[in-house]
């Protein structure tokens, strides 16, 4: 697979959604973004608060922009704040460095694009956006350290 196609962001988004029903997670809302970071799909459950959507796609837009999971943008935000103050400006959107976004890839290890979760606490966003991604033969990278 080469490419990230709306097809396969719509069955990403619908496998997190089903995934968030499962595990009773708060309404979730979330975004898929190409590897341009450019979005692709965006689904918001019912009961989903206001800046549910703004902070899917921070989470996914942070993972690909910088080029990690935002579980480690969450760490580097800690050891350097103004840094991430000052790359808010920068992009297209804002970085949202919080657990929740993490990398696409597929079996080779090419990034295809990002998912970004928001509506529950971060740890269970970034474990569906996993459970879903890996759910559909893909690799998901969350950053996480072994």
């Amino acid at each position: 697979m080469s490419a990230l196609t709306l097809k396969i962001a719509l069955d990403l988004a619908g496998q997190a959604l089903a995934i968030g029903r499962e595990i009773s997670a708060a309404p979730l809302t979330v975004a898929v973004l190409d590897s341009g970071g450019h979005l692709v799909a965006l689904q918001r459950e019912d009961g989903a608060s206001l800046l549910r959507p703004q902070i899917a796609i921070g989470k996914a837009w942070g993972a690909i922009a910088l080029g990690k999971g935002s579980r480690l943008l969450a760490q580097d935000a800690q050891q350097r704040p103004a840094f991430f103050a000052a790359l808010n400006g920068l992009g297209q959107s804002n970085i949202v460095p919080a657990p929740g976004g993490v990398l696409i890839r597929d079996q080779a290890g090419k990034v295809l694009g990002a998912m970004g979760i928001s509506g529950d606490v971060s740890d269970v966003d970034e474990q569906v956006a996993m459970k879903a991604v890996e759910a559909s033969a893909l690799k998901a990278d969350a950053g996480m350290v072994a």
